[in-house]
């Protein structure tokens, strides 16, 4: 057996420095020595600068101090995601991160909650999510800190600079070893048995390696246009192709939640950081000329553009293959679903986190590869059946688009998945899966599905301990989050005063 001694990172941008640096922490760099390879004349696609909770959880595995990183990227805390108008146009849900409810004599808390709503109870399930009921009032307070406590069980993510982000995580890497190089990729070449052997940059410098990490965006140009990995086609279930984003001034206070606004031929996200706003319009071409795009956005964004919009048009799906020969690819590389739900890095740290599972020796053995492409195909398929049920669900017809929606076929995974919660209120859980059943719950309850019934089960608990559980459980949650810190003077406290934003 071989050890890999070189691992080459090609490309840069979120996706390259983020594998660069997971690799820098993993490896012993007197083993393997790790380059990566960049041009600053090819800018990087940062469609989204949002997050999901298993990124915090990277960040504090990488040795990285939370505080210090959130002060550097320009990061805010998320608590979840606010819908406007997605179900029906005045209707407006939440889906939050971290658990709703808690078992109540060891029956599950949704169960109990579907009964108490059929027997006339008034409280929403949101009322029992720690993060909605936060969220709403605009608070924050780390869940990690109040354990115990009736927001023990919330979690929580970041809204982040993606760019800052990256030098971030670039100085991280250089700090441990790693070499960057600056260039453009000419050429690659390949050894006999396909293998890439070494890459060409623009002055004609070579770059060898044992195995390469294909960072280039869409353009995949090793995964792609060396390789020849043709790409699964999601259009059919993913309407939306094109974002335009922009960035704004603050306005009012910084919501501990990203806010996604269904428009007329998509939706729009707004994500609040400490210095600026986030905002952009992710729409399908088909029923959107990109004028009306731009114009949709600047008409709905509130505060001054701080820049000109810029228009990113993308692909929906995934390589057949992620993993070929001596090649992986990550980020824009491997696939795309959309910037709904803020996946995109997570599914990079998951590719990195499934590479150093199957670490390979030079030889690259083949079902260490095929292992890794069955994975990574389950997390973009979890991934790509979660957005789906958000358009394919809606009530609103108001729209040549969202008509387009309610037609949109369902994977037979997400038709599976649907038809059991109908049933009886059942979620079916993998061991590995982002979206827990509490994801599921909101986002069905969000759309309006629901269950038929309750599980008979419940019937064997006193439904008076039921209704008294939520009500007390309720009460707690309210009362505790009443006298937590804005998110703004949570902020104030870890990082020091905030600039204040200018009034709405």
């Amino acid at each position: 057996m071989q050890p890999l001694s070189k691992i080459v990172v090609v490309g840069g941008g979120t996706s390259g420095w983020l594998a660069a640096a997971m690799l820098r922490h993993h490896l012993k760099r007197e083993l393997c020595e790790i380059e990566l390879i960049e041009s600053e004349e090819i800018g990087t696609i940062g469609v989204g600068e949002s997050t999901v909770p298993p990124f915090v959880g990277l960040i504090h595995r990488l040795g990285i101090d939370e505080q210090d990183f959130i002060r550097a990227t320009d990061a805010t805390y998320k608590l979840g995601i606010q819908f406007v108008g997605w179900h029906r146009r005045t209707d407006t849900y939440f889906h939050p991160f971290g658990g709703i409810g808690k078992p109540i004599a060891s029956y599950d808390f949704y169960q109990c909650w579907l009964k108490a709503r059929a027997q006339g109870h008034a409280s929403s399930l949101q009322d029992f999510s720690p993060c909605n009921v936060m969220a709403e009032n605009g608070r924050f307070f780390p869940p990690s800190r109040a354990r115990n406590t009736p927001i023990g069980g919330a979690n929580y993510a970041l809204h982040v600079d993606a760019g800052r982000v990256a030098r971030y995580l670039r100085q991280y890497a250089e700090a441990r070893g790693l070499k960057r190089t600056e260039g453009r990729v000419t050429d690659v070449r390949r050894r006999d048995n396909g293998f890439i052997d070494r890459i060409v940059l623009e002055d004609g410098r070579e770059i060898r390696g044992d195995f390469f990490i294909d960072c280039t965006g869409f353009r995949g140009v090793l995964i792609g246009k060396t390789l020849g990995v043709e790409s699964h086609d999601w259009s059919k279930y993913l309407l939306c192709d094109r974002a335009i984003a922009a960035r704004t001034e603050n306005q009012g206070p910084r919501l501990p939640y990203t806010r996604a606004t269904a428009q007329k031929s998509g939706w729009m996200w707004r994500i609040p950081l400490q210095r600026r706003t986030g905002q952009g319009y992710v729409y399908s071409s088909e029923f959107c000329s990109d004028a009306e795009a731009r114009s949709t956005l600047l008409r709905n964004i509130g505060g001054a553009s701080l820049d000109e919009p810029r228009i990113i048009p993308f692909n929906t799906g995934h390589r057949r293959e992620f993993w070929k020969l001596n090649c992986l690819s990550l980020g824009l590389a491997s696939g795309f679903i959309e910037p709904l739900e803020a996946t995109a890095m997570h599914l990079i740290a998951r590719g990195m986190d499934f590479f150093l599972r199957y670490f390979p020796a030079s030889d690259c053995d083949p079902a260490l590869a095929r292992e890794y492409n069955r994975r990574m195909t389950a997390d973009f398929e979890e991934v790509r059946d979660f957005i789906v049920l958000h358009y394919s669900a809606t009530d609103r017809d108001d729209s040549p688009f969202w008509q387009a929606c309610r037609r949109i076929p369902l994977p037979d995974s997400l038709q599976e998945r649907i038809e059991l919660f109908k049933s009886q209120g059942a979620t079916r859980e993998g061991v590995d899966e982002l979206f827990r059943a509490s994801s599921w719950q909101s986002v069905f309850e969000g759309m309006g599905i629901r269950p038929r019934a309750w599980s008979p089960r419940i019937d064997h608990i006193d439904y008076s301990q039921i209704e008294a559980t939520l009500r007390t459980a309720k009460a707690a949650i309210a009362g505790m989050v009443e006298h937590l810190p804005t998110h703004d003077q949570f902020l104030s406290g870890q990082l020091g005063q905030l600039d204040q934003p200018a009034s709405p």
